[in-house]
Order: C-alpha cells, then structure tokens, then sequence
C-alpha cells in the first residue's frame, strides 16, 4: 500500500518529536523535511489548500525490547496526513473524509479499506498494552546533537 497507517500506542501518546525539540529546533527538523521533498506530499504529491505538507514521524516499534524508534520524517499534505492519525480523525469526526482518502491513494474497496484500517487498531490495541523507551538517534542526521536532548520516557 502507498498510503499505510501507523497508529501510535497510547502508550506512547505525547512522545513525539515535536515535544523532545525546542520550537527552533522542530522548525528547523520540518523545513528540512519540507524542503527535501520540494513541499509536495511524498505519498500523494499533493498539497493542501492552507500550507502546503505537513512533516509526520515514522516510528518502528519492537515489542521485545520495547524501543519505540524514530525512522524518518516525511512530508505529507493535510489529507495523508490525516489518515495517518486515523484515530484522532474519527474523534474529530472525520473519519469517513480520511477512509475516502485512504481507498482513492490505495485504489482500494471500501471492505478491504475498512478491513485493513481495523486491523491496524488491533496492533494499536497490543501495544498500547506496554510501555516504551523512545530511540531518536534518527534525527542525528537533521543535524539535532541527540545527547544534549532530554526524554520523558
């Protein structure tokens, strides 16, 4: 699929990168980010109607050691990225707008959109059953000095 979902553990909720950096810092991540893929979603290659993308953190979770990894950022416009958080676009009611999205980007039915959409809140449900220590020598290469940051986790 071009268009997947990640659903972050509650677990995990509020460990994001934007919250580990200082605003300068998180603005200088995202135009990098921005920049590189030359404003335009790197799944899509669309772009919003208010700005352009928006940058989204790509985690890898090993249930073993309980690393929650940073993998990369990417640029996505609004509606991607809206799919992306899937869980929060149906607390906002937005939910059928992000499925539309999701089955014209995957060229999928709505069943097997569905099916895979609630397969994913499945793995969200396991592990959101444990905690997680956060790897973010990822962003080393956007030039952060990783050791002088402070986690929460």
């Amino acid at each position: 699929m071009k268009l997947t979902i990640e659903l972050v553990p509650k677990t995990a909720w509020y460990s994001n990168v934007r919250d580990i950096l200082s605003k300068a810092q998180w603005d200088a991540v995202r135009k990098q980010v921005y920049s590189a893929a030359y404003d335009l979603c790197q799944i899509c290659g669309g772009v919003g109607p208010k700005h352009p993308v928006e940058a989204h953190e790509i985690w890898s979770y090993d249930e073993a050691s309980g690393i929650q990894k940073l993998e990369k950022i990417l640029a996505l416009c609004p509606a991607c990225h809206q799919v992306k958080h899937i869980g929060l676009a149906q607390i906002q009611g937005k939910f059928e707008k992000a499925v539309l999205h999701f089955m014209k980007i995957n060229e999928v039915a709505r069943s097997a959109a569905l099916a895979y959409i609630s397969a994913q809140f499945k793995i969200w449900e396991e592990r959101s059953k444990l905690e997680w220590k956060l790897d973010i020598t990822e962003l080393s290469n956007y030039g952060i000095d990783v050791t002088k940051l402070t986690l929460k986790k």
